[in-house]
């Protein structure tokens, strides 16, 4: 008599299958930034100044892939986040005068601002029981007073005319003093911040934190039967979210040296949706490469007079085939290829 034994032969496959994929997407995360480290060796002028802000659109998309990846949450606010990011660091270096660097103080107002607005809204929100459309409403309306409030100040923010923002100069005490005026040490400064980002939200998602999210994504009622404050999870989440997009909004105006009322609008909210899409909202990997693709891609088509106007509409369809051949975006695809891969060696 013999015992059937393969659900657990299935279960050990898929095992295998998971480590596999996150040593691939380690070793995938390992060759983008060791590209990025490299381009301002091999080449010079508009693309060394121009990727920085790529890859800080990266960080802002990694922030919804937070949510809507882990979480199942989707959000039309992160630009609010962004541009609190970004004007907390303009007004701190423009009006504060302070024993200590201002740029790091405005930074680390940004991030803790955005942080602290989202988690006192997501906890109003969640603790109601907000969700799917409703919340997505929410965040819309979230992003048009952010902007509508700048717009307001105009006599502190500059309103339509924008902010202008000094680039920031990099101290350690008496030890160093070094400016990020020039490209080339900004963009490592940038790339090196990006890194740490990745990589301390990575650990989070692969915490017991990230797990519980991705439980409440795939059957948030059962969770709660299961005793967990589900509430207070997705409210974590959300101040995650809105620290990771004051970071990046924060580095992004002392780059640009502007920030903008349009940094806040929907917009722009909808371009992170679209390139957190693209890229894959259920990997940070994949939605801080979508970012950077879609917005090369944006950067690049605008420019040929034969189709600048017509590279929204270009956008647009770009991001219907996605939804339509690839739901979970070019990630997801990979993955999925992956997946196949390996499990038929494993059979």
């Amino acid at each position: 008599m013999t015992m059937e034994v393969k659900p657990g032969r299935d279960m050990a496959v898929a095992s295998r299958s998971r480590m596999a994929l996150i040593r691939g997407e380690d070793l995938a995360a390992i060759v983008v930034f060791a590209l990025l480290a490299v381009i301002p060796f091999v080449v010079s002028g508009y693309a060394v100044y121009i990727l920085p802000q790529y890859m800080l659109l990266g960080v802002l998309a990694m922030s919804l892939a937070i949510l809507w990846g882990y979480a199942g949450i989707v959000s039309f606010g992160q630009a609010a986040f962004f541009a609190i990011g970004a004007y907390a660091l303009g007004l701190i270096m423009k009006y504060a005068t302070l024993p200590v660097n201002v740029a790091y103080v405005g930074i680390l107002a940004g991030m803790i601002g955005a942080a602290l607005i989202a988690m006192i809204i997501g906890y109003f929100l969640f603790s109601a029981g907000v969700r799917s459309a409703y919340f997505v409403v929410a965040t819309l309306a979230l992003s048009i007073i952010v902007e509508q409030t700048v717009k307001s100040f105009s006599t502190i923010t500059g309103g339509w005319n924008g902010l202008y923002v000094d680039r920031m100069t990099l101290t350690l005490g008496p030890f160093l003093e070094m400016s990020l005026f020039d490209d080339v040490p900004m963009y490592f400064t940038v790339l090196a911040v990006v890194i740490v980002a990745y990589l301390s939200v990575m650990t989070v998602m692969r915490s017991s934190f990230g797990k519980i999210l991705v439980g409440v994504r795939e059957n948030e009622d059962r969770m709660l039967a299961l005793g967990f404050n589900v509430p207070a999870y997705k409210t974590l989440a959300f101040g995650l979210s809105g620290l990771l997009a004051g970071l990046a909004g924060a580095l992004y105006a002392t780059h640009a040296s502007f920030a903008h009322p349009s940094n806040a609008g929907v917009l722009f909210s909808t371009q992170v949706v679209i390139w957190t899409a693209i890229g894959g909202r259920r990997s940070l990997l994949g939605a801080f490469a979508g970012a950077i693709i879609v917005a090369s891609l944006s950067n690049a088509l605008s420019a040929i007079k034969a189709i600048q106007n017509y590279w929204p509409l270009i956008q647009g369809l770009i991001f219907i085939a996605v939804i339509v051949l690839f739901r979970e975006g070019l990630a997801g695809l990979i993955e999925t290829i992956f997946r196949k891969r390996h499990h038929g060696r494993a059979t």
